[in-house]
């Protein structure tokens, strides 16, 4: 079919029929489609949207333009799962969640990305571990699945190439927030990971990429709408998002929280999105007969100290320190210059400007302003204190890891300006808004 065809009939609305869409995943995986011509059917679909059809005829093209992952051949005792997050600051469930699932019977090939804009990334999180590598072929990643558990590794070229091709001019065309195309683009590359059963944590409020709550429950259905049509079992939770999670942000202080939340110091909010995580995907993959006995069973591995023994194991077979889990602080970078940023007035911690905090960090170095930028892996912030908190006057709000004591005091001031004091505490804004199931 003719790319233009497909274009102009997408840009009047009309519904492409499946062998169009074949035809144009087709034509952006090989290159006869050129930039121009992805260019205008992205915003073609962009401003038309696609139905269900549609979306799960893209997403399930884009799947089969490259490699697809198949798990039958390794026997595997347990199921293959895997969850995905739509971003955020201070994000770093992946890294506890992949242990915890392969401490319970699952088996987690994890395939996950690098920070975007002022999102952290979670291969560059554990990049920040000497010696460790995201870049497995397929074979080091069955070998590493069928050994220990888990693995967390970059998507290959091989993988996905459509959307890796589409994304491209996605981001440079102003069609970034066509949900049809977040949806194709997050779910191809699962797909292709020959997942079993996938839980999607869909980020909301100031720091996540759907700020507001109508775009993340219209994200989290389209997620769950378009995997069951492709025949994926799935489970969506809408999170919050609108103070950073946990007690650090930055690539290498969130891996030492990653650890000291392995070993039973967690901060609470952090703990209670992972365990939710944790049972939708032991009842989705049938490892607990619901989501509450998931959790259940989640916690009890948890408090076993499994997990932790298998992040460790899963370190080491990627390249990093055998001892790393023992020795944590002498691997891990430390940044140059630390320093408190405090607050000018007594008062509670009402409300945070989320993404200003994640663009701080990036600002010291801890993410990208392009691609193929180098980042700092010691850069960022910690002890970051919750909502709700009462400070004294000049106590601090977090601790800043910069490289030098310039970039410490551009970034407290910065930090600073992000958090807003009030007299009387906020209402508190829970850690779950609301959870989307199949059906």
């Amino acid at each position: 079919m003719l790319p233009q065809e497909i274009i102009r009939q997408k840009r009047d609305g009309g519904v492409l029929a499946p062998e169009a869409i074949v035809a144009a995943v087709a034509g952006i995986a090989d290159g006869s489609w050129s930039e121009g011509q992805i260019a205008a059917l992205a915003m073609a679909i962009f401003l038309r949207g696609m139905d269900r059809s549609e979306s799960v005829a893209l997403t399930q093209a884009m799947t089969r333009s490259g490699r697809v992952l198949d798990w039958r051949g390794a026997k595997l005792p347990g199921p293959v799962i895997d969850k995905h997050s739509t971003g955020g600051v201070g994000d770093k469930i992946s890294l506890m969640l992949a242990p915890l699932l392969a401490a319970c019977g699952a088996y987690v090939p994890m395939l996950s990305g690098r920070g975007l804009g002022h999102t952290g990334g979670t291969l560059d999180k554990l990049e920040s571990i000497p010696g460790l590598r995201t870049d497995l072929d397929p074979a080091g990643l069955s070998r590493i699945v069928a050994e220990i558990g888990c693995a967390i590794v970059g998507a290959g070229a091989d993988i996905a190439p459509a959307d890796r091709a589409l994304y491209a001019v996605r981001d440079v065309t102003a069609t970034v927030e066509s949900i049809p195309l977040i949806v194709a683009s997050i779910l191809s590359k699962k797909l292709a990971a020959g997942i079993g059963a996938l839980v999607m944590d869909v980020k909301t409020g100031s720091g996540a990429f759907a700020a507001e709550m109508a775009m993340a429950r219209e994200l989290a259905e389209g997620l769950v709408e378009v995997a069951t049509g492709a025949g994926l079992p799935i489970v969506a939770l809408i999170t919050d998002m609108d103070q950073p999670l946990g007690r650090a942000a930055g690539n290498a202080l969130e891996v030492g929280e990653a650890v000291d939340f392995l070993r039973g110091r967690a901060e609470p909010r952090l703990r209670e999105i992972t365990l939710a995580l944790a049972g939708e995907a032991l009842a989705l993959g049938g490892l607990a007969a619901t989501a509450e006995q998931g959790r259940k069973r989640a916690m009890d591995a948890f408090a076993g100290g499994k997990p932790l023994e298998i992040f460790g194991r899963m370190v080491a077979a990627q390249g990093g320190p055998k001892d790393f889990v023992e020795r944590m602080d002498s691997y891990l970078p430390r940044a140059g210059a630390i320093r408190p940023c405090t607050v000018p007035r007594a008062g509670f911690v009402a409300a945070v400007d989320t993404r200003r905090i994640g663009l701080a960090v990036v600002e010291m170095g801890g993410g990208r302003r392009r691609a193929g930028d180098r980042i700092d892996p010691a850069v960022g912030l910690s002890d970051i204190r919750p909502a709700g908190t009462r400070l004294a006057a000049g106590e601090p709000y977090c601790f800043v890891h910069a490289a030098d004591e310039a970039g410490a005091e551009r970034a407290a001031a910065e930090i600073g300006a992000a958090v807003t004091l009030a007299d009387r505490p906020p209402a508190p804004r829970p850690a779950i808004h609301r959870r989307i199931p199949a059906g």
